[in-house]
């Protein structure tokens, strides 16, 4: 590109462009070339970072697989170094073991120890067993005391017939024949016990609770005599009240008191007797009553019963239909029994205490016997 300096006028010069003007088709071609290089830059560069890119994540993964072989490695060396001390540990224990022969001694000294203990158990098992069966026998003989203590202390036939069936239970359970002469005595004495009612005493408690109860409710007393301050003179004297003989005769009137039933017992009467006090004595009487028929006292029983219905009678109104009906019950509950003769049971006892006798003498005369060889051998041994 050259300027030329041409003049203005004729004397001054002019400059002129020599530089050709670029032609438009020419321009867009070079600037499309340019284009096209640029963007092959471009992607030259692109395939540069991603080579670059690529080159690091594969030198990561190969520091990554170093660590990795790295950690192997150590954990390797303490699996190694654990083995040796285990190795160690092994040699040491093997080294401290016996020999052979004296591992075969120890077996057989072992085996010698457990069949002496099997043995021993087996002997053991033999004692308790025999202990055990000596223990529910005296069990058997303590039941058949504790049977008769209740029949002679309480008349208790429930509880005495379960006892002597419990010991009999026992002597079941033996399975000795030995023992058939005991049961056969608890046989019959559990057939005498079974053949008696047993009173009930608890029912007659109650009932005369309820009879006492009863008559803690009665009011009308019998009727007596009222006493109006007049005697027998005086009804038929008239006018002759101020003579001395009246007034004695009226003095002594009031300690007399004639009864037209006089071969019936006579009762005194109490002094200001009154309806408390014949409750009372009613009450008392029935209560009498039920201790009798709690201990099995028949006569005591009897004789409170009638003592009562005597009270009732003499002290209340007859006609009164309470009255009535608590004298019935009371003349119905005299009949009621309140002991039983009882059975003994010595002989079942004695049956037992006999079995339980050969029993000992035949579990003590095997010791014996063996006893007595080995202190012959003793003798003569030396």
């Amino acid at each position: 590109m050259s300027e030329t300096v041409l003049p203005k006028d004729d004397s001054e010069p002019v400059l002129v462009n020599s530089t050709p003007t670029p032609d438009p088709i020419d321009a867009k071609r070079s600037g499309s070339r340019s284009n096209g290089l640029v963007i092959l830059a471009l992607l030259f560069g692109v395939a540069g970072i991603g080579v670059a890119g690529w080159g690091v994540w594969q030198l990561r993964a190969v520091q990554a697989s170093h660590q990795v072989q790295r950690t192997q490695m150590l954990d390797l060396a303490a699996q190694t170094q654990t083995l040796q001390q285990h190795e160690q540990q092994l040699s040491t224990q093997l080294a401290q073991l016996p020999a052979a022969g004296e591992l075969e001694e120890r077996r057989r000294l072992v085996s010698q120890l457990q069949g002496d203990q099997q043995r021993l158990s087996q002997r053991l098992e033999t004692v308790l067993g025999a202990s055990r069966k000596d223990w529910r026998l005296a069990e058997a003989e303590h039941l058949l005391r504790l049977a008769s203590l209740r029949l002679s202390a309480l008349q208790d036939i429930n509880s005495a017939e379960a006892l002597v069936q419990g010991a009999d239970e026992i002597l079941r359970e033996q399975d000795d024949p030995g023992s058939f002469a005991a049961r056969d005595q608890l046989a019959k004495s559990l057939a005498a016990l079974r053949s008696i009612d047993q009173p009930d005493r608890t029912g007659l408690f109650l009932q005369l609770a309820a009879l006492r109860d009863q008559a803690a409710q009665l009011n009308e007393l019998a009727p007596e005599y009222k006493d109006k301050g007049e005697s027998l003179l005086a009804l038929t004297a008239g006018d002759n009240q101020d003579s001395r003989w009246a007034q004695w005769w009226d003095e002594i009137s009031h300690y007399i008191r004639i009864d037209f039933n006089a071969d019936k017992n006579v009762r005194p009467l109490l002094a200001g007797q009154s309806l408390t006090q014949v409750r009372l004595a009613l009450s008392l009487a029935i209560e009498q009553a039920q201790w009798a028929a709690l201990n099995g006292e028949p006569q005591v029983y009897t004789r409170a019963l009638v003592e009562a219905r005597d009270v009732l009678l003499s002290n209340f109104n007859q006609d009164n239909s309470q009255v009535k009906s608590l004298s019935e019950r009371l003349e119905a509950m005299r009949d009621q029994p309140v002991s039983v003769k009882t059975p003994d049971l010595a002989q079942s006892l004695s049956a037992v205490q006999a079995y339980l006798g050969r029993r000992h003498m035949a579990t003590d005369a095997p010791a014996g016997s063996s006893s007595q060889p080995a202190e012959t051998k003793q003798g003569i041994s030396p």
